[in-house]
């Protein structure tokens, strides 16, 4: 261990030789794209900035390795922009190392003169209706790390044999493209990155039908048009929407006129109502669009206690609440959909950590333009100093992988003008312990770091097995072999 970490330092020494003996020590907790937008920036605009990027996992880049879907390769294409903002001489990766358990907030912030944390959303929202614990219900979030080969939920015990119906709540793009996932031809994921333990579980997959229900109507749908029109372009799919879902009120017609993307995507649903076979022939995968309804109970199987078997839905109307805006609320109505496997798609979550302001209600560290304050009070002169938010943590889990840059450059704008005016200024002149305090720290604490150049050999060893096997990589995806193959 101790080896491991002289190595880290030595290599790190290197790079770093040309880097002033006092430099603006900062760390960015988090390796998504919040984070390396983040660091990129900072090291753009701050030529005395020495940045750090910590992550809890082996491997960088978050939710573009985790998150993104394997038949989307097109949009990891920005992992190559954020190597060459972790090859930066001034720029380094840490893996493995978590903040919270290998070490504190509080000792971060000692390290450092700038902590900007951009570590995402981990965690899930959770409806608090009956019968949600019951075997067969999991989060879109885990069923989307378990095919993307995440060391956390490889072993995901999913219902994929014993059922051939499969809900999933929410019709967001996530939903769909968990759903996308589900349907797809198993032979057509063979090629792409997918986790082969996926991969292998899909191929034996008895599921069929696959419902996406919403608990507003097809105007509201909250994908976008590309993953709508990807889904509904599967070979060999029988689509079925009701035909009086998509009948328009007045408000519909309003909110369709000045939003183009819902325009768009109610003009793909209307269209693949009305094309396509009234049944499905035998045999054939279905997607049902199911709208209008809200899940009241989870209901428990007879034959299999403590299995899901359906959902005990409520019809929904939508209703005027002020502002222009309309909530989907209860009628008194209900039905029930069978099925053995439900998936959540009903958002992320964050989780704080310790010494860390939280708003529990938004799921955010409360904060102004990226500025973390003491409490949830807004009061913009109770502000936590050289203390920052980027991502999803600061915003709430919205928006695509771009959304991530404007962000990053508002909270870094942001260290700017703290630095300018003096808030900062007592601590950015000063020498902080920065990098070789962290190295330090954590030595003594036997954390086993992962460089970059340990993800770089990672790297080297799924793409390797990957194209063995006609793959652009093959994900490991356990923390044992990633920890080995990172110091090979």
């Amino acid at each position: 261990m101790k080896m491991a970490i002289f190595q880290v330092r030595t290599w790190l020494s290197r790079r770093f030789s040309s880097v002033s003996s006092h430099p603006l020590q900062v760390c960015v907790v988090g390796s998504g794209p919040a984070g390396f937008y983040t660091a990129e920036k900072m090291l753009k605009a701050h030529q005395g900035a020495q940045v750090d990027i910590i992550d809890r996992l082996p491997t960088p880049f978050g939710l573009v390795r985790s998150g993104v879907a394997p038949d989307h390769p097109e949009t990891k294409i920005v992992v190559n922009q954020f190597s060459r903002a972790a090859q930066h001489e001034r720029c380094s990766f840490f893996g493995n190392v978590t903040l919270g358990s290998s070490l504190s907030l509080a000792e971060l912030r000692e390290l450092y003169h700038v902590v900007v944390l951009a570590y995402g959303a981990e965690s899930d929202r959770v409806l608090g209706i009956p019968g949600e614990d019951l075997i067969g219900i999991h989060s879109a979030r885990e069923f989307v790390w378990w095919y993307n080969g995440h060391p956390d939920c490889k072993n995901l015990d999913l219902e994929l044999k014993n059922t051939d119906t499969a809900v999933i709540l929410g019709q967001g793009n996530v939903a769909l493209d968990v759903a996308r996932i589900l349907l797809r031809p198993a032979t057509e994921l063979a090629t792409t990155d997918i986790a082969s333990h996926a991969l292998a579980a899909l191929e034996e997959s008895s599921i069929r039908k696959v419902y996406l229900v919403g608990r507003r109507g097809p105007v509201q749908a909250a994908c976008t048009a590309k993953e709508l029109r990807e889904v509904l372009g599967i070979k060999d799919l029988y689509i079925q929407i009701q035909e009086a879902d998509l009948l328009k009120t007045p408000k519909d017609e309003e909110e369709i006129k000045n939003n183009r993307i819902q325009r768009r995507v109610y003009e793909l649903l209307s269209k693949a109502a009305t094309t396509g076979h009234s049944y499905p022939r035998s045999g054939q995968r279905e997607l049902h669009f199911v709208f209008f309804r809200k899940p009241d109970i989870f209901l428990d199987s007879d034959e299999r206690r403590g299995h899901v078997s359906g959902v005990h839905f409520e019809k929904t109307v939508l209703k005027d609440v002020g502002g222009g805006k309309r909530v989907a609320v209860g009628t008194g109505q209900f039905d029930d959909l069978q099925c053995g496997m439900v998936l959540k798609s009903i958002g992320y979550k964050s989780v704080p950590v310790v010494g860390l302001p939280f708003d529990h209600q938004k799921g955010v560290v409360p904060n102004i333009r990226g500025r973390v304050l003491h409490n949830t009070s807004e009061d913009p002169t109770l502000l936590e100093e050289g203390l920052y938010v980027c991502g999803w943590l600061k915003r709430g889990p919205t928006g695509i992988i771009a959304t991530n840059l404007y962000c990053a450059e508002e909270t870094v704008a942001s260290i700017l003008e703290d630095l300018d005016k003096g808030v900062l200024a007592t601590k950015s002149f000063s020498p902080k312990p920065g990098r070789e305090g962290l190295l330090h720290l954590l030595d003594n604490r036997n954390v086993r770091v992962v460089p970059f150049n340990g993800w770089e050999k990672i790297d080297s060893t799924e793409r390797r097995v990957g194209s063995l096997k006609n793959k652009p990589r093959e994900k490991l995806a356990t923390w044992e072999e990633l920890l080995k193959a990172a110091t090979e």
